[in-house]
């Protein structure tokens, strides 16, 4: 049985770090392993990645896909996770649930660019939600527990391009004098 004024670390699960340039006998002093002269010898230097002149690794290899910037960020809430803070009392089901509440009801920690309802799990509780974006079978799950989902207006979609040259000559006709 171990004792409390006998308790000690394993050996070697402490290494001590490696004091370099501390004298000719430690085994790292003088040029402390950082060998002589050049770019790598004095402070200051990141050249990772670099090889000498010749293409880089990260640079040979092709570019695949693409990072829309512009991409909406949304929270993810479950279904399950929604009754569940209704059955613990976190939220009431009797009132409007939107982001605001989420967040303070700590079920998300940020609603970023909005909420938006995923259909895993089962509801039961009669909800009236305003979110971002929901799932089809999210819909349908709320819908069939008696509640309703309250989401934005979808965008307008673009006019093609002869409705958009229609639109300047008409804006050119209206800003023409007479």
């Amino acid at each position: 049985m171990t004792k409390l004024n006998d308790l000690h670390d394993n050996p070697g699960a402490r290494k001590k770090r490696v004091r370099v340039g501390r004298g000719i006998g430690s085994g790292v002093g003088k040029t402390a392993g950082r060998g002589q002269k050049g770019q790598t010898s004095r402070s200051g230097v990141a050249i990772n990645g670099f090889e000498g002149g010749q293409m880089p690794l990260h640079m040979r290899l092709p570019k695949r896909g693409f990072n829309n910037i512009f991409r909406k960020d949304y929270a993810v809430l479950n279904l399950g996770t929604l009754q569940s803070a209704i059955d613990a009392g976190r939220l009431d089901a009797g009132s409007l649930i939107d982001a605001d509440a989420l967040v303070a009801a700590k079920i998300i920690t940020n609603a970023r660019d909005g909420v938006r309802l995923l259909g895993v799990g089962e509801l039961t509780a009669k909800v009236t939600l305003k979110l971002a974006g929901a799932s089809a079978t999210a819909n349908a799950a709320v819908e069939a527990a008696g509640g309703s989902i309250e989401l934005p207006a979808p965008a307008p979609a673009p006019l093609s391009r002869e409705e958009q040259k229609a639109a300047r000559a008409a804006a050119r006709a209206a800003k023409a004098p007479k």
